[in-house]
């Protein structure tokens, strides 16, 4: 399996959002080939037994590596997605003692300065609400089966791991604490055949 994609690929995205909500409402993810929406993430976790609401928002930047960026677009099996988002969710909620937590992923084309993710968590403090935002995206980036293509002006899309990292550098375990490194794809085809 290559690394790389023409620049006219289109990925197999959902139609609609594809969310889970525990019963308590403090649990949202979703998937969505839609804008994301800020303020609606904000507004599912915000409580009166929170002091603290911690808002992320990931946008796509124009250069990895110094090369220009003209898009990504974003892709999942989303069954399994789903059920990682909601357990990372839940682990961090519990975790952290944080109140209410929402994470939203795009599928899908993302142009340059659009969010690709949004992450909301609030808490009764402000230190757990940092710290549950932060590890809420970590996991999301290493555990999550989402991954983008990431196209460069006047080239071909380069597929990557929904992390930040090096171009073609395999992703190991040793690697990928803290840190975020790039999945060669054609080198994992490999390990798992």
């Amino acid at each position: 399996m290559a690394t790389t994609e023409s620049s006219t690929y289109t990925p197999d995205i959902p139609s609609s959002p594809i969310t889970r909500t525990n019963p308590e409402s403090t649990v949202h993810v979703e998937l969505t080939p839609n804008s994301l929406d800020h303020v609606a993430a904000t507004s599912f976790v915000r409580s009166p037994s929170a002091g603290a609401t911690v808002l992320f928002i990931g946008t796509t930047r124009d250069s990895f590596n110094d090369l220009p960026v003209s898009s990504l677009a974003y892709t999942s099996y989303a069954p399994l997605a789903m059920t990682t988002l909601y357990s990372i969710a839940t682990t961090i909620l519990s975790k952290h003692g944080a109140t209410k937590i929402a994470i939203v992923h795009k599928l899908g084309e993302c142009p340059i300065g659009e969010e690709s993710i949004v992450i909301a968590v609030s808490a009764p403090h402000r230190q757990a609400a940092w710290r549950a935002g932060e590890e809420a995206l970590e996991e999301t980036k290493a555990k999550a089966e989402i991954w983008k293509l990431e196209r460069f002006v006047g080239g071909e899309g380069v597929w990557r791991a929904n992390r930040d990292g090096v171009m073609g550098e395999k992703v190991e375990e040793e690697k990928d604490q803290g840190k975020g490194t790039e999945m060669n794809l054609e080198d994992n085809a490999k390990e798992t055949s």
